[in-house]
C-alpha cells in the first residue's frame, strides 16, 4: 500500500532557510522556488549545489541550457531526470532559440525571473546518485553583489551552501588583450575565497573550475587551456594558485558559426548558425569527481 509523505506545517527554504508556508510557490526572502525544497524532503536527503557564476554575456545561461540538455540525451554516459516540472525550462528555452538561429534573452536580475533546474544524475555504471541544484544566475546581479555585498542575499546564501563552482570566463574577449575578464574574474574569485573560507589563511577546499567560453574564437585554448589561462588571466591564475587547494581550467564553446543582422533600431544581432558543443560535459564531470 502506497504511503503518501505529510508536509510540515512551515518548510526552510533550501537556500537562506527561512521559515515559508508548505503552499509558498517562492521563498518569502529570497524568491528561490520552494519547489526544490519540496523536492528535496521528498528525497529524504540534502541536495548539493553547484553553482555556475560569470559575467554578464559570457555565456552562462547558453552554457548551463546546453549542460542540462546533453545529461538528459545521455552524453558522458550519464543518467539525468528532472525533478519537477520547473526543471525543464531552462534548457527548453535555450535549445528552442538556439533551434531558431537566436541566442536566447539575457537572464533578468530580478531573483523571482531566474531559472533554477533541480536533477538527479549518475553514471550508468557508478553507484553514487548526485542531487544537484543549478540555477541561472544574472550577471549584472552578480557584479551588484560583489560590489556591495548584501545586495543580492540570496547569491551570498546560495554560494554558501555551495559544494563547488563554475566560473565562466570570456576567452574570446581576454585573447584580445581586454584585461576585463581577467579582473571581472578576479573579484568573482576573491568573493568566493571569502564565502567559502573556514579558518584565516586555510585554503579553500570547494572545487573550482573556470570554464573559457566562446574557445571557438581562440582555438589555442582548447590545445591547453592552462597555458592560455597562465597568459590571458594571470591575475586569476595566481589567486587560484595561492587559495585553491582544488581549481582546473577547461575550454568550451557551443556555437560552431555565427551570422550577423541588425535589428529595427540598426544595432547588429549575433545569430548562431549551427550548433557545435565542445568541452561542456568536462568541467560538469571534473566538479563531481572533487565532491
Amino acid at each position: 500500500m502506497a504511503t503518501t509523505l505529510t508536509l510540515p506545517a512551515s518548510m526552510p527554504c533550501l537556500i537562506c532557510e527561512t521559515a515559508n508556508k508548505p503552499d509558498a510557490v517562492v521563498c518569502s526572502k529570497c524568491y528561490a522556488p520552494m519547489a526544490l525544497i519540496h523536492e528535496a524532503y521528498v528525497q529524504q536527503r540534502e541536495p548539493c549545489i553547484v553553482s555556475i557564476i560569470g559575467d554578464s554575456n559570457v555565456g552562462k545561461t547558453v552554457y548551463l541550457g546546453m549542460l542540462l540538455d546533453m545529461l538528459t540525451k545521455r552524453a558522458g554516459d550519464f543518467e539525468a531526470v528532472p525533478k519537477g516540472a520547473y526543471s525543464v525550462n531552462l534548457q527548453h528555452t535555450v535549445i528552442s532559440y538556439l533551434a531558431a538561429r537566436k541566442f536566447p534573452p539575457k537572464t533578468p536580475t530580478e531573483v523571482d525571473q531566474w531559472h533554477w533546474a533541480y536533477y538527479q544524475i549518475a553514471k550508468k555504471r557508478g553507484t553514487r546518485l548526485y542531487d544537484l541544484v543549478m540555477p541561472d544566475m544574472a550577471g549584472e546581479a552578480l557584479a551588484a553583489e560583489i560590489a556591495a555585498p548584501k545586495t543580492y542575499t540570496v547569491i551570498r546564501n546560495l554560494l554558501d551552501k555551495s559544494a563547488g563552482a563554475l566560473l565562466l570566463v570570456d576567452a574570446a574577449v581576454a585573447a584580445a588583450g581586454s584585461p576585463q575578464p581577467d579582473f571581472f574574474a578576479l573579484k568573482l574569485l576573491s568573493y568566493l575565497d571569502g564565502v567559502f573560507a573556514h579558518k584565516p589563511g586555510q585554503r579553500i577546499d570547494a572545487p573550482v573550475g573556470i570554464v573559457l567560453c566562446k574557445a571557438d574564437y581562440c582555438p589555442d585554448s582548447f590545445d591547453d587551456p592552462r597555458r592560455f589561462a597562465h597568459t590571458n588571466l594571470n591575475r586569476v591564475w595566481n589567486l587560484c594558485e595561492t587559495r585553491f587547494s582544488h581549481y582546473e581550467f577547461f575550454a568550451a564553446s557551443c556555437v560552431g558559426a555565427l551570422g550577423y543582422g541588425q535589428d529595427e533600431e540598426g544595432n547588429i544581432i549575433p545569430h548562431p548558425l549551427h550548433v557545435s558543443p565542445r568541452g561542456i560535459l568536462e568541467p560538469f564531470e571534473w566538479i563531481l569527481s572533487k565532491l
